[in-house]
């Protein structure tokens, strides 16, 4: 059930920022926290790993590894999302 979650999850974390990188960026996003394409694309590839990993551990015969394999995708995850969250307008940029 844990390896699962923590595909699905993964992948979604990895298509999230996947599609950011193709995006320009809102000011806060792009200008303010530095979530450049660069950065975004960095952060798909190591939610890739853990979508990867949690694939893995379907062949795992240690019941435990999905669990903790989450206890480290999720801090990683929160802090990819909420590190762009606040700047995801696009358009604030023309409000000035």
């Amino acid at each position: 059930m844990w390896n699962t979650a923590g595909l699905i999850a993964a992948s979604i974390v990895m298509a999230i920022a996947f599609v950011r990188s193709r995006t320009r960026g809102g000011f806060y996003d792009a200008d303010v926290y530095g979530m450049t394409a660069r950065t975004h694309r960095t952060y798909a590839l190591v939610a890739g790993f853990f979508a990867l990993a949690f694939a893995a551990t379907y062949a795992l015969p240690w019941r435990a590894a999905p669990v903790w394999l989450l206890a480290a995708f999720v801090p990683f995850a929160l802090l990819y999302l909420t590190s762009f969250l606040r700047g995801a307008y696009e358009d604030d940029d023309d409000n000035n």
